[in-house]
C-alpha cells in the first residue's frame, strides 16, 4: 500500500492533530479533506486554525511523510483508515446515523478485506457495532474498531502523547493492529468493548459540562444574594484536596459538551436529567448576566461591548460560542452591541480599542490572557471568568 495510514477529515480540528502526530512518528500518511483551501494552506506548512505547538511539526512532516488529498479514493491505498468527521445531529443534537450511514455507503467502494477501519469521532451509542454492519456486507474481513479522541482543543499535540488511549474493536485483531498504532504516541492502551468506549467519551465530556453547570449555579446564587463568588471559591479551595476539580464560573461551550450531553440524554430516552438541569444552567447564563444588567442600568439606553467571542480561552474556534447568543440576546435588550475578539475576525468586529471606547459596559465573553491588563478607561467591566480579580456583576465589585 501507498500510505501506512489516511485519515479521513484529516484537515479538520479532530483529524489534522493526529495526521501530524502520526507522520512525526515516521508513518506515510495521507490527509483527506473536502476543503481546497485549507488542502493549500497546510500544503504550505502553515495550520488552518490554533493549535499548540503543531504548525513546527507540520513543517517537518509536511510533503515527507504527510500528504494530503481531497479525493477520497486515497483510502484504497492505505492500511488504516481514520475516520475523523464530525459527528452528525440535527437541530436539536439529536443524532443523525441517517447521515453517518450514507456517508459509508458512498465511501464503502474504496475499502477492502484487509483494512482497519477507526473510528475516532465521538459516536453515538451502538453506532460502532451498526457500522461494522454495515462495512462487513460486502467486506467480511474488514476490521472496525472505535478510538475515540478526547483532547482539550488547543491542547492536542500534547496530549496526543500524554493521555491514555481508549481502544475498541469486535476482534482479536483490531484491537492488537490499532492499540500497535497508537501506541506510537502512548505507552497506556485502555481495551473496552465498543458501547463501553462510546459510553465513556460521552460521559467524560457530560461530566465536564455538569461540573461547569455546578460552577455557574453557585455563581448565579452568590450574584442573587449580593456575595462575591470567587471569595467564597477561594475559600472553599484553599489547601483543601476534595475541591481542587472545582471550576471557575463562565461560558461552557463548545463544540463538544453541550451535544454530548444531548446524545445521552437521548440514548437514556430522556431520563439524564442531570443533564438537563446543566443544560438550562450553563445554556441559560447569557440570560442571567443580562437579566442582571437590566435590574442595575437602564440596558436599552447603553451600548454594551464583548471582548472575546471564541468558545474558550486563546483559541479561534467560535462553533457554539455563547458569546454569540450571548450578542442575540444584547441585540434586543441594548442600544448597540459591539464585538471583538484577539483571534477571530468577523466583518462586523471591531478593534479593542474601539469597543472600550465607544462601550458603557464591556463584558468578558472569553477570557483570552491578553484582556487581563487592558486599560478599560474606568468602564464598567463584567468579569464572570475573574479573570482581573475584579469580581462580580454588582456595579461596586466590577468598577475599576
Amino acid at each position: 500500500m501507498n500510505y501506512d495510514v489516511c485519515v479521513v477529515g484529516g484537515t479538520g480540528h479532530i483529524g489534522l492533530p493526529l495526521a501530524i502526530a502520526f507522520a512525526n512518528e515516521g508513518k506515510k500518511v495521507i490527509a483527506c479533506g473536502r476543503n481546497q483551501e485549507k488542502i493549500d494552506l497546510i500544503n504550505q506548512g502553515k495550520m488552518p486554525f490554533m493549535e499548540e505547538g503543531s504548525e513546527e511539526v507540520l513543517k517537518k512532516v509536511i510533503k515527507k511523510t504527510l500528504f494530503l488529498s481531497s479525493n477520497l479514493e486515497v483510502i484504497k491505498n492505505s492500511k488504516f483508515i481514520i475516520i475523523a468527521t464530525g459527528t452528525p445531529v440535527d437541530e436539536h443534537l439529536n443524532p443523525r446515523y441517517t447521515d453517518m450511514k450514507k456517508f459509508f455507503e458512498e465511501i464503502t467502494q474504496f475499502f477492502k478485506n484487509d483494512h482497519i477501519v477507526v473510528l475516532r469521532s465521538t459516536l453515538y451509542p451502538t453506532t460502532t457495532g451498526k457500522i461494522q454492519e454495515l462495512l462487513k456486507k460486502d467486506h467480511p474481513k474488514i476490521e472496525v474498531t472505535f478510538c475515540p479522541e478526547r483532547l482539550a482543543e488547543g491542547k492536542a499535540m500534547e496530549e496526543l502523547y500524554t493521555l491514555p488511549q481508549i481502544v475498541s474493536g469486535f476482534s482479536e485483531k483490531g484491537i492488537r493492529e490499532v492499540s500497535k498504532l497508537f501506541s506510537l504516541l502512548t505507552k497506556d492502551i485502555l481495551v473496552v468493548s465498543p458501547l463501553e468506549a462510546e459510553l465513556a467519551k460521552l460521559f467524560t465530556n457530560s461530566w465536564r459540562y455538569i461540573q461547569f453547570a455546578a460552577a455557574n449555579q453557585f455563581y448565579t446564587l452568590a450574584e442573587d444574594y449580593g456575595v462575591d463568588f470567587y471569595k467564597i471559591y477561594d475559600v472553599m479551595k484553599y489547601k483543601y484536596p476534595r475541591t481542587k476539580t472545582f471550576p471557575k464560573a463562565g461560558f461552557a461551550a463548545g463544540p463538544c459538551l453541550f451535544k454530548d450531553t444531548m446524545q445521552i440524554s437521548a440514548f437514556s430516552n430522556n431520563k439524564f436529567f442531570l443533564g438537563h438541569a446543566a443544560m438550562l444552567m450553563n445554556e441559560g447564563l447569557p440570560n442571567f448576566i443580562v437579566e442582571s444588567l437590566k435590574k442595575q442600568y437602564p440596558l436599552a439606553e447603553k451600548t454594551v461591548g464583548i471582548l472575546g467571542m471564541a468558545f474558550k480561552a486563546e483559541n479561534d474556534d467560535k462553533r457554539e460560542s455563547l458569546s454569540y447568543k450571548l450578542r442575540k440576546i444584547l441585540e434586543i435588550e441594548s442600544k448597540e452591541t459591539l464585538c471583538s475578539d484577539a483571534y477571530i475576525k468577523e466583518d462586523y468586529f471591531v478593534s479593542e480599542e474601539e469597543l472600550i471606547k465607544k462601550s458603557d459596559i464591556i463584558i468578558i465573553g472569553a477570557p483570552h490572557k491578553r484582556y487581563k491588563n487592558l486599560d478599560y478607561k474606568n468602564k464598567l467591566v463584567i468579569d464572570i471568568w475573574n479573570l482581573r480579580n475584579k469580581r462580580g456583576i454588582s456595579d461596586l465589585r466590577s468598577t475599576e
